[in-house]
């Protein structure tokens, strides 16, 4: 079985910097910052969504956090009915296609729009037959994603979790990148 995230491609770490976001606020002309309007985001996560909107209005972006029921959620970012920042997710199987094809295409599910160059390059990558010559076109398309920031990597998926003796096969590391613990039939606890 392939890995989950094949062609997958790191992009540079973000940097945590608030001087720095309202130094470049003020150098695009907004040196009291500016309203955007609303966030919106899956309730389920809303405890994110309140962190940013903090972050944001940090530097002088000011927002509201607009949560919504987790199946509302979808259903409205999927039918594109929110403007302006949609904290959003991918947790679905696959690999790097698959999702640019769902985020970053023209008719992805979540898509509100896309470049030519990177629908051109889906097609490309998907009659592609040499794998090295179909993840070098799958990195380039992530770098395009990240260069024009389609998506701004705002907050890191991370859990609180247990360790301790009674630990035996605990599911982390075992899906490469994968941030939860699975495949949830390999993780054990030891006898007590």
């Amino acid at each position: 079985m392939p890995d989950t995230f094949d062609f997958y491609w790191q992009p540079p770490k973000p940097v945590y910097d608030p001087a720095k976001a309202k130094q470049l606020l003020a150098e695009a002309g907004h040196p009291n910052g500016f309203d955007a309007g609303e966030f919106y985001c899956d309730a389920s996560y809303s405890n994110l969504g309140e962190a940013i909107v903090n972050n944001l209005r940090e530097v002088g972006i000011r927002i509201r956090l607009q949560p919504f029921e987790r199946a509302a959620f979808f259903k409205g970012y999927s039918e594109k009915k929110y403007k302006n920042l949609i904290q959003g997710g991918s947790g679905a199987f696959g690999n790097a296609a698959t999702r640019l094809e769902a985020l970053a295409v023209k008719g992805g599910t979540y898509a509100y729009g896309s470049y030519p160059e990177l629908d051109e390059l889906f097609k490309q990558q998907g009659a592609e037959l040499d794998q090295k010559k179909r993840a070098a076109i799958l990195e380039k398309m992530q770098q395009i994603v990240h260069e024009r920031t389609m998506y701004a990597p705002i907050w890191q998926l991370a859990f609180i979790n247990g360790h301790g003796p009674r630990v035996g096969e605990s599911g982390f590391g075992l899906i490469p990148g994968f941030a939860y613990t699975g495949p949830y039939e390999d993780i054990t606890l030891k006898a007590g």
